[in-house]
């Protein structure tokens, strides 16, 4: 059998200066797994409506393959998008969020983003799908919170908390992280979030230009570190926070599936090291490009 991501969150229209893309942390991702050839599906969710006939457009000619019926909402969510002189984005959004049946839960990693365990009514159906698969897959969590959505209340992080507990690996960004835990720095979020019982062995936050950090741990030992942004010339940074977690995917896709925890529990400082710098120059062809562009495989190459 073939070993495939399951990737399951969010479809969105971006909409940049009126002109609508196709995106949504989800679709970003499995988008960038299949570009670097890993065999992608998407649990998702939009509209038999125009923009949803784009979003499925966009994943097929990706070679992205549904994991079930995404036709569950009433109209495709939306995201305007302003992009300011850094090239950085910031949203305003018209979302919805339902959890599709899905025909084969099966899969060598399972990737939840962003509103999947967060927003309702598919919140309690991803939760309840991550802590029935969790014991026989590998589950990665990136948080990428929107608090335009969701807020930062209570339930939101006591989610978030749920879902990291089951998760082999969590991608944060420092703002996420702050906007959970504003009077902590990134560093002691991230060990809270290593401490949670049966929870990550790593956590890898993102800082923007400043680049990308791992916190790790085995048993008692710990390491951390970090590596440095890609140089880069920012067109915006769109989908930059999903390529950046679907090529860290990539990397350590050999050491995933079944009895992943302890394979990435053994990786030691350059190991880590190795896998940010390529999730790292990977997510910097993304910020180089208008949208959320991922790059192919032979645009960059095996990982590091």
């Amino acid at each position: 059998m073939t070993a495939t991501a399951l990737v399951i969150g969010e479809s969105v229209l971006d909409v940049v200066d009126g002109d609508g893309r196709p995106g949504g942390s989800a679709v970003n991702a499995a988008v960038a797994l299949a570009r670097l050839g890993r065999p992608a599906r998407l649990a998702t969710a939009y509209a038999d409506d125009p923009a949803g006939s784009s979003i499925a457009g966009h994943l097929r000619s990706a070679g992205v393959e549904l994991a079930g019926d995404p036709h569950v909402l009433a109209s495709t969510p939306r995201a305007e998008a302003v992009i300011d002189a850094t090239g950085a984005a910031t949203y305003t959004f018209d979302i919805g969020w339902q959890l599709p049946g899905i025909a084969d839960e099966a899969a060598h990693v399972v990737h939840v983003t962003s509103l999947a365990p967060l927003l309702d009514p598919g919140a309690e159906d991803v939760l309840a799908l991550v802590e029935r698969i969790a014991s026989t897959t590998c589950l990665t969590y990136d948080v990428n919170l929107r608090p335009a959505i969701t807020g930062t209340r209570a339930q939101v992080l006591d989610r978030v908390l749920r879902t990291a507990s089951y998760a082999t690996l969590v991608k944060a960004s420092d703002e996420d992280l702050v906007a959970l835990w504003p009077d902590r720095s990134a560093g002691e979020s991230a060990s809270a979030l290593l401490a949670l019982p049966g929870g990550p062995v790593a956590v890898i936050v993102t800082h923007g230009a400043e680049g990308a950090s791992w916190h790790a741990c085995s048993g008692p030992d710990w390491t951390t570190g970090g590596v440095h942004a890609e140089p880069v010339d920012v067109v915006d940074t769109i989908g930059a926070g999903d390529t950046f977690a679907a090529a860290l995917i990539d990397h350590l896709w050999p050491l995933l599936g079944a009895g992943a925890r302890g394979r990435l529990a053994a990786l030691g400082p350059e190991e880590w090291s190795a896998a940010l710098t390529y999730a790292a120059r990977v997510a910097a062809v993304t910020v180089g490009r208008l949208g959320a562009d991922p790059p192919t495989r032979a645009e960059v190459g095996g990982p590091a």
